[in-house]
C-alpha cells in the first residue's frame, strides 16, 4: 500500500531514489519492474509491473471504435515506459516523460494505493491550491465527505 506525500529531488540524469520504506514492497510485488506513463493532470504514473498488466489488460479491452477510449489508450499505453529499481533504490525517468511533467530537479512522489503519482513539485502545490480553493468557492461538484462515501 502507498501512501503520503514525499518530496524527493531528481539527480543530474534523471534518476528518482524512491523512498526506503516503499522498496522492500515494491521488490516483493514485481521483483522491482515497474512501469511508468503519464497522466491528464500533467504528472506521471508509477505502477509495480504486476499492478499495470491488469490495468493493461483492461485498456486492451476497449472498444477501438470508440474514439474516448482509443484516445485513453494512446495515452496511457502509448507513453508507458518499462522501468526497474537498480541497487541503490533508483529508478530513471525518461526524457520524454519528465518534459510532459514538468519534472526538473524538485518532485513529490504522492502514494495512490496501488501507485505513485509523480509531480514538479511546483506542480503539486498548484493542483493541491487550486483544489482546496475550488471547494471552498463551491464552485463545480464539492470533495466528498469521507463519511459520505460507499465502502
Amino acid at each position: 500500500m502507498f501512501r503520503g506525500i514525499n518530496p524527493l529531488s531528481l539527480d543530474g540524469k534523471g534518476r528518482l531514489s524512491l523512498p526506503a520504506k516503499y522498496r522492500q514492497h515494491l521488490l516483493d510485488e514485481g521483483n522491482g519492474q515497474l512501469v511508468l506513463t503519464i497522466d491528464r493532470d500533467r504528472c506521471l504514473l508509477l505502477y509495480p509491473l504486476p499492478v499495470w498488466e491488469e490495468i493493461e489488460r483492461k485498456l486492451i479491452q476497449l472498444s477501438s471504435t470508440n474514439s474516448r477510449a482509443r484516445a485513453l489508450k494512446r495515452l496511457l499505453l502509448g507513453h508507458a515506459e518499462d522501468c526497474c529499481l537498480d541497487a541503490s533504490g533508483r529508478i530513471l525517468l525518461p526524457a520524454p516523460l519528465r518534459e510532459f511533467a514538468n519534472l526538473e530537479k524538485r518532485v513529490v512522489l504522492v502514494g495512490q494505493g496501488n501507485k505513485f503519482e509523480i509531480w514538479s513539485e511546483q506542480g503539486w502545490y498548484a493542483w493541491r491550491e487550486s483544489l482546496l480553493a475550488e471547494d471552498q468557492d463551491q464552485h463545480g461538484e464539492p470533495l466528498p465527505d469521507l463519511d459520505t462515501l460507499a465502502f
